[in-house]
């Protein structure tokens, strides 16, 4: 089995960041009521933020002040009343076709510089994004900042949420499998403080609390069976040997991502969590058992955190310790 060999690992945030504290006196900003609760939001929506578990965040809106420190961002206007959505789809876009290339191009550069292979090498582009979307997007901007080819064969992989990254890897591993010489860079961007939602509702506020901006990038190529060891494993060496999809029954609504007229809207449903608990030791012993491996024999594990209690479920469906994790 031909596995994709990672050669180099490239992140990028952008220069500025907030508190979370201070990011809830923010979002409080944000929400206006018709009702007496006004003066209460404020409590609320700072104990949401405190649960996210969350202590700083990096956000391209943030911006220096004259005396070179980190200043508010000045998109997000104060809400004027309790139908105020805040920036129109329109302008939130407009954000991300200037703010986009240039943070993937510094994610995209270190991978290309740790790899030690040559821009002119990559015969693959992959990006991946589900926060903007422009035409020429950001993958033609990267292939004229970094030197690639112009003959570089370019897919995008847009609108898959939180897994879109682990799609970008999948993809690439097929490039791998299906040409030998292949030399594939993997770039994931998301600007998610572009979409900041107003108005009180608390499945849209966790959202808000939890997701910032970043992009991250790999270079890879084919590694056959002679390059690595039975566990998909080579000391020094890092290797994508396989991946994994589940569709679990009555669980469509349990996380949406839906362009609207004020930006994309997230919901998360509060039983995501049980989800887990009850179908992560089955659909995860079946994909390693296809491996020859089980829970037991994986080290270290990389688990989305969408939040303290996806990382509590999935740490309690599969018996992992806070330093597995």
């Amino acid at each position: 089995m031909t596995a994709l060999e990672i050669l180099g690992l490239g992140t990028a945030l952008p220069v500025h960041n907030i508190s979370q504290q201070a990011a809830s006196v923010f979002a409080a900003s944000c929400v206006k009521t018709d009702s007496d609760e006004q003066r209460n939001l404020p409590a609320l929506i700072q104990a949401l933020y405190r649960r996210a578990g969350v202590r700083q965040r990096h956000s391209v809106l943030l911006e220096s002040s004259s005396e070179g420190e980190a200043t508010a961002e000045r998109f997000y206007r104060f809400a004027a009343d309790a139908s105020d959505r805040g920036p129109s789809t329109a302008e939130r876009m407009q954000r991300y076709e200037v703010e986009a290339p240039p943070l993937a191009a510094r994610a995209a550069a270190a991978a290309i510089e740790q790899s030690g292979i040559s821009p002119a090498e990559i015969t693959h582009l992959v990006t991946v994004s589900c926060s903007g979307f422009s035409a020429p997007g950001f993958d033609l901007l990267l292939i004229e900042q970094l030197g690639l080819a112009d003959s570089v064969a370019r897919t995008h992989v847009g609108f898959m949420g939180c897994h879109g990254a682990l799609n970008g890897l999948r993809v690439a591993h097929a490039f791998a499998a299906a040409d030998p010489h292949a030399v594939i860079l993997v770039c994931a961007l998301e600007l998610c403080t572009l979409h900041h939602q107003y108005g009180w509702d608390p499945q849209k506020i966790v959202a808000n609390s939890l997701f910032a901006d970043g992009a991250a990038a790999v270079v890879g190529r084919a590694a056959t069976a002679a390059d690595t060891v039975p566990s998909g494993q080579a000391p020094g060496r890092n290797f994508v040997a396989g991946s994994a999809s589940q569709v679990i029954p009555g669980t469509r609504d349990m996380m949406t991502w839906n362009i609207r007229n004020a930006g994309f809207e997230m919901t998360l449903s509060p039983e995501v969590p049980r989800v887990i608990t009850e179908y992560l030791p089955r659909v995860l012993g079946e994909f390693l058992g296809r491996h020859g491996l089980r829970t037991t024999d994986v080290a270290a594990w990389g688990i989305h955190p969408g939040g303290p209690r996806i990382l509590a479920a999935a740490a309690e469906a599969i018996n992992l310790t806070d330093e597995q994790m």
